[in-house]
C-alpha cells in the first residue's frame, strides 16, 4: 500500500514538474521572465492584500459545478452542459429573485432555489432526450449550451424578461437590474481579505455530497449505475430513474453556482447583475476541476482552489509584459500534468493484469 501511494506522489510530482519547466521555457520563448510571472501570479492570487479571498471567492462556483459534474459522472453519464445550466439558472435567480416581493434574506433564498431549479431544468431537457428518446446526453448538454446562450441574450434584450429599467440601467444596453445590498450573500472579514459565504456552502455540500455517494443507499445505486448498468437493472435499479435525477441534481449545482455567482460574486462576476459574458467559462472550469479531481467530492476542494488562483493570478502577469493568455496555456499544463499519473496507474494496472492472467494461463 505505502509502495502504491509512493507511486502516485512521484508522478505528480514529475508530471507537475515537466509543466511547471515547459511553462517556463514558453514564457521564456515569448519574451517574458519566467520568474516574474510566476512570483506575478503568486502575488495575483494569494500573497497580495485581500487576493486569496478573491481566490476562494473564484474557486466557490467552480466548486459547485464540479459537484454537481462528478454526480453525473458517478451515474455513468457525460454531462458537458455546465456552462448553459449555469447561465440559465442565473437568469431564473434574476427573473423570479426580483418579481417575488419579501425582505432581503427572503429574496436571496429564493434567488437561490430558482437558481438551482433553472439549472436542473435544463439539465432535465437533455435528461428526457436521453431516457425517453435515446438521445446521447453528452451531445444534447452541449448543444443546449448554444441555445442557453442566445435565449439569455434575448432576455437582457426585453424589459419584461432580464432587461433592467432604463433608470437604472445608464449607460449599458443589456444588463439586469442589480441586486440590493441585503439580497447579497454576506462575506467574512478575515485577515483582511473578504471570504464569500459560497466558499463556506460549496465546502459543506462537498462533504454532504461525498457522505451521501459513499454511506447511502442512493450513493450506491447511483455508483452501481455507473460501474454497470446491467447488473444494477438486474438489482432493481431503474437507469431512467436514477440517471434522470442525477442530471437533474448536476445542473442544479450548475444553477446553483450561477445564482452564487449573481448573489455573492461582486465585481468579479457582473457586480451582481447579469451582464453579456457573465458565466466567465466557469461552467468548462468546473467541468475541469471535476475532471482533474478523479470524480472526489472532497479533493475537487482543493483542485477548484488551484484553479481559482489561476484565474485570480492572471490579471497581475500583465504587468511583467507577458499577455495572459499564456496563463491559459500554463493552466491547461497544469491540467494535462494532473491527468497523466491516473492514465499511467491504469496503464500500469492493466499490465500487471495481464502478466498475472498469462502466467496462470
Amino acid at each position: 500500500m505505502r509502495a502504491r501511494v509512493g507511486e502516485w506522489i512521484g508522478l505528480y510530482v514529475v508530471s507537475v514538474a515537466i509543466a511547471v519547466a515547459l511553462s517556463a521555457v514558453l514564457v521564456e520563448t515569448t519574451g517574458g521572465d519566467w520568474l516574474a510571472v510566476f512570483d506575478a501570479l503568486i502575488e495575483g492570487s494569494l500573497t497580495g492584500p485581500g487576493r486569496w479571498g478573491q481566490t476562494l471567492g473564484a474557486a466557490a462556483p467552480m466548486l459547485l459545478v464540479a459537484l454537481g459534474t462528478i454526480v453525473s459522472a458517478r451515474a455513468g453519464l457525460v454531462n458537458i452542459g455546465q456552462e448553459g445550466q449555469l447561465l440559465i439558472g442565473t437568469a431564473f435567480a434574476v427573473y423570479f429573485g426580483f418579481r417575488i416581493s419579501g425582505p432581503g434574506p427572503v429574496n436571496l433564498v429564493v434567488l437561490l432555489v430558482f437558481g438551482a431549479m433553472g439549472g436542473a431544468l435544463w439539465a432535465g431537457l437533455a435528461g428526457v432526450l436521453r431516457f425517453r428518446r435515446g438521445v446521447p446526453e453528452v451531445l444534447s448538454t452541449l448543444l443546449l449550451v448554444a441555445v442557453a446562450g442566445h435565449a439569455v441574450a434575448y432576455g437582457l434584450k426585453h424589459q419584461s424578461l432580464l432587461l433592467a429599467p432604463a433608470a437604472s440601467r445608464g449607460n449599458r444596453n443589456q444588463v439586469s437590474e442589480q441586486l440590493a445590498p441585503d439580497t447579497r450573500l454576506p462575506n467574512l472579514d478575515l485577515l483582511g481579505n473578504q471570504i464569500p459565504f459560497a466558499v463556506f456552502l460549496g465546502v459543506a455540500l462537498a462533504f454532504l455530497l461525498a457522505f451521501a455517494l459513499t454511506r447511502t443507499v442512493w450513493g450506491f445505486r447511483v455508483r452501481m449505475l455507473g460501474h454497470n448498468p446491467r447488473a444494477a437493472r438486474r438489482a432493481g435499479v431503474s437507469e431512467a430513474q436514477y440517471g434522470l435525477r442525477a442530471l437533474l441534481t448536476s445542473g442544479a449545482f450548475a444553477g446553483l453556482a450561477g445564482a452564487v455567482m449573481l448573489a455573492g460574486g461582486g465585481f468579479q462576476f457582473g457586480n451582481f447583475r447579469l451582464v453579456p459574458g457573465f458565466s466567465g467559462s466557469i461552467g468548462w472550469t468546473g467541468l475541469l476541476v471535476a475532471l482533474v479531481a478523479r470524480e472526489r467530492a472532497l479533493v475537487a476542494i482543493v483542485v477548484a482552489v488551484v484553479f481559482g488562483a489561476l484565474r485570480t493570478g492572471a490579471g497581475f502577469v500583465g504587468s511583467t509584459g507577458v499577455e495572459s493568455r499564456i496563463v491559459d496555456v500554463i493552466q491547461g499544463l497544469l491540467v494535462l500534468a494532473l491527468l497523466v499519473p491516473p492514465a499511467v496507474m491504469f496503464i500500469r494496472d492493466r499490465q500487471r493484469a495481464r502478466a498475472v492472467t498469462t502466467a496462470r494461463i
